[in-house]
């Protein structure tokens, strides 16, 4: 599939730089990993950050830093008990937690491959129709990274952002004010922006979240709801 809806220039050069936080970095890796334009666009980033590198003058480093590098890499990689696979009753190693959860989403759908090493939670309810999943990403376990789960046809409140929001469609397919986001397109809304997201009637839609900050509710049934729902 062609992602319509992509990465934009900011973005991309934060994510170059190692500048997005955890959560939008998973939602941005996601798309990456299926959007072949987007990546080209990054690798151009990347060399123009690496130039930049070129010409910054050295800094000296101590005697020591080679080794304690080496010596911080061996303890990365080496292998700790809670690591290792364990055999099942048929001899098999156990599903990781992420697969494991991903089991009744529809249409065989598979944990994309930038969320393999995440903990994917059960869904809740978060309203009418809609359900989430919280991720819990090893490199943050604080970061807020949901799975979004709505029923065909169904309205999200209307909302505005204290900071931006960055949605990747995973399955199925939502519009709003904005446009028409389909499997492999990524949303960025910033914070002067208010949308109202629906879901297309022909199935229910998957979508990864992330917010730099939080949602703002507006109408009177978002502002109902605000206290109950944490995203």
């Amino acid at each position: 599939m062609t992602a319509r809806h992509h990465a934009t220039d900011e973005t991309l050069m934060r994510y170059a730089a190692g500048r997005l936080p955890a959560a939008p970095a998973r939602v941005v890796a996601v798309h990456l990993a299926g959007c072949q334009t987007c990546r080209a666009r990054l690798s151009t980033f990347e060399a123009v950050g690496g130039a930049l590198l070129d010409e910054i003058e050295p800094a000296p480093m101590p005697a020591d830093a080679y080794a304690r590098a080496l010596s911080a890499i061996e303890a990365e990689s080496r292998p700790t008990p809670s690591s290792q696979p364990s055999s099942g009753r048929h001899g098999r190693a156990p599903e990781a937690p992420g697969r494991r959860a991903m089991a009744d989403r529809p249409g065989g759908f598979a944990v994309p491959e930038p969320l393999r090493d995440c903990e994917i939670g059960p869904w809740r309810w978060i309203g009418i129709g809609v359900r989430a999943s919280a991720i819990r990403l090893p490199e943050d376990p604080q970061a807020r990274l949901t799975l979004l789960r709505v029923g065909p046809g169904r309205k999200l409140p209307e909302h505005g952002h204290f900071g931006t929001e960055f949605t990747q469609v995973l399955v199925g397919s939502f519009s709003d004010g904005f446009g028409r986001y389909m499997p492999g397109d990524l949303s960025e809304m910033d914070h002067d922006i208010e949308h109202q997201p629906v879901v297309d009637p022909e199935m229910e839609c998957i979508c990864l979240a992330a917010l730099e900050g939080g949602m703002r509710l507006t109408g009177f049934f978002g502002r109902l709801v605000q206290p109950f729902i944490r995203l």
